[in-house]
Parts: C-alpha cells; structure tokens; sequence
C-alpha cells in the first residue's frame, strides 16, 4: 500500500521563460542511500525528480568494501554493489539521473534555483539537498593505498570485521572516545591515538575510556605512516614530536579508525539555510524542512549523530513525503 497517492503534475516541466534554464518539479542533489531513496519514493508518487549525483556517485559507500548491517542483505554486501542496485530501483520507477556538481544555489524566490557545473542552471519547485557529509583525514598518502583495505572512517560501520583483533582510532573528543569504547566491546585492543596529553572529550565519555582495560590511550602521538603487504598490519607514530623526547613508535594493528570529524557538503547553500556551527543543515524537528519553503535536506548533510546508510535512507524517505506534501498543498491553494 503506498503512502500517498502520486499527484497530478502533467504539465511540462520543461516550460520556462528563459530556454537556457530548465524546469523540473522535483530536484535531488545526491546520489548516496539518503538520494537515491528520496528519488525512489518522489518518482513513484509522480513528482518526476531530476537527480544530480555528485562528484562521487553513490556517496560514501562505494569506498567501502563489504556492508553487513542494512537490512535485506542478509549475506552481505559491497558498498558499490549496494548503491548500484539503489540506483537501478530509482531509474525503474522513473528517476532521470545526471552527473553534476552544484556549483552555486539561489532560494531567494518562490522557484528554487541551483546552478551545475557553473553554467547548468535548473529551476525546481522543491529540493531535496543529500550531499552527505565527507570524513576527515589526516593526510596520509597511507590512507588512500588501504582504503578499505583497514583504513576506516566509521567503527559502527565496520568494526564488526575487526572482531578479535587489534586496532587504532584516531581523535581526542567524544566521537574518538564512543568509537574506542564501542570496538572495545569486539576488539582484543584499542589504541587511542591522541595527539595532545589530555582528551577534549566530554568527562562522562573520559571516564569511559579511561576506565576501559581494552583501550591503552597513546599519549602525545600522532600518526605518521601506516604499513602492511594486503592490508593495515602496523602504524608508524612519533611521540612527543617536536620535543627533545621525540621518538618513533610502532605499534602492531590490523584496522585504523578515523575519528576526528565530518564535513557536511553544505557550502553551496550556507547563503540561504541556516546550519550549526559545523555546517550540518538544521531542519525542524521530525521532518526533514529546512527554513526555506520547498527545500528539504535528508541524509548525513543533516545529521550529525548516526551517519548510517540506513538512518539516510529513512530520512530520504521523509524528504520525498515532505515534498509531495508541500506540492499537495501548493496546487490546493491554486484550485
């Protein structure tokens, strides 16, 4: 049974005064769970979405290798393989998809207008923003040669594969610490790989840490080099750098965590919706709204909690039903 029924747009979306500029009821800007979900659900309720991928078609997960925990694949699988088949759902019902990155964006009047590649311009009667969130590094060439390959930016994601064994996280605040607790509960050892002499984490989570005999915190270390034959089997540290006791470390690891934060790809919209002070998009609470009418923001560009495949997917569900909703109300308010 569906949700909604589709609406009526018959019109041609195409129709605007100015033939350089295009038209589309529906436009989604994001081709990770949280996009192409919005564009499964938009498209079978007739709202004829126009979804823009990105620079990196399917987001996140096509950098990782194996997803075990969203549901309907009890077997497993990888991350490319799991957007591809996302992908091929939203074209079935009717999506058009196109590569393209948006370059610059205008709600500033009714018709919400976002500009591709600098000179793409579409106007759309709603938005769907699911740009995702990008995790940040530390800068390592190490961290691209193991990708996926024991280099990790998400232990709910991926711990489960390191059960047993010895790993690293990276970070110093609340996130490095719920990270090296929750590994703590599958891994033989945690190093937590700080780099000052004291945590920024919350005193609550310190606690935690400090409290857990799994987890042997490295004090004034940072990370240098990561080593291995076909996957991470060690990291290179330097202790005390810059100090006359500085030194190389080794230690012996067979998976890396990064916790040292997430950029939300919101830039381009800073300009017209209001995010917080790390640049996630604020939407009111149990929706997926923004400020501005029409626009909607779903998936880890507004989440700065879960960022999980399958909390993006529900959230690009929301987005689709809170934009068949808005238009409802739009053509009502027009009879």
């Amino acid at each position: 049974m569906d949700i909604f029924k589709p609406l009526d747009l018959s019109r041609d979306s195409h129709n605007t005064e100015d033939p350089s500029i295009e038209r589309v009821h529906c436009l989604i800007i994001g081709s990770g769970p949280a996009g192409y979900t919005a564009a499964i659900y938009a498209a079978r309720a007739n709202l004829k979405p126009v979804l823009y991928t990105g620079l990196q078609m399917g987001g996140q997960l096509t950098t990782t290798t194996d997803v075990e925990n969203f549901p309907g694949y009890p077997d497993g699988i990888t991350g490319p393989g799991m957007m591809e088949d996302f992908k091929k759902q939203a074209e079935r019902f009717g999506t058009e998809i196109r590569f393209g990155i948006a370059t610059n964006a205008d709600f500033s009047d009714k018709l919400l207008r976002v500009t591709f590649d600098e000179n793409n311009i579409i106007e759309a009667d709603t938005v769907i923003i699911a740009t995702g969130a990008t995790a940040r590094y530390l800068g390592l060439e190490a961290e691209s040669r193991y990708a996926g390959m024991g280099v990790s930016a998400c232990a709910t994601c991926d711990g489960f594969f390191y059960k047993g064994k010895d790993v690293a996280v990276v970070g110093g605040g609340d996130t490095a610490a719920e990270e090296a607790t929750y590994l703590a509960g599958l891994c033989r050892k945690v190093y937590l790989i700080v780099r000052r002499n004291e945590l920024r984490a919350s005193k609550a989570m310190q606690e935690k840490v400090l409290n857990n005999p799994k987890i042997d915190i490295l004090w004034e270390h940072q990370t240098v080099d990561l080593f291995g034959e076909n996957g991470v089997e060690g990291a290179v540290l330097v202790k005390k750098k810059g100090t006359p006791e500085e030194e190389i470390v080794k230690i012996k690891i067979d998976g890396f965590f990064l916790a040292i934060g997430h950029t939300p790809n919101s830039d381009v919209f800073k300009v017209f919706l209001e995010t917080d002070v790390t640049g996630y998009i604020k939407t009111i609470p149990g929706t997926t709204k923004t400020t501005i009418p029409g626009v909607f923001a779903a998936g880890d560009v507004q989440d700065p909690v879960y960022r999980q495949a399958v909390t993006a997917a529900g959230s690009g569900c929301m987005a689709a039903i809170d934009a068949e909703r808005y238009l409802s109300e739009c053509l009502n308010n027009t009879l």
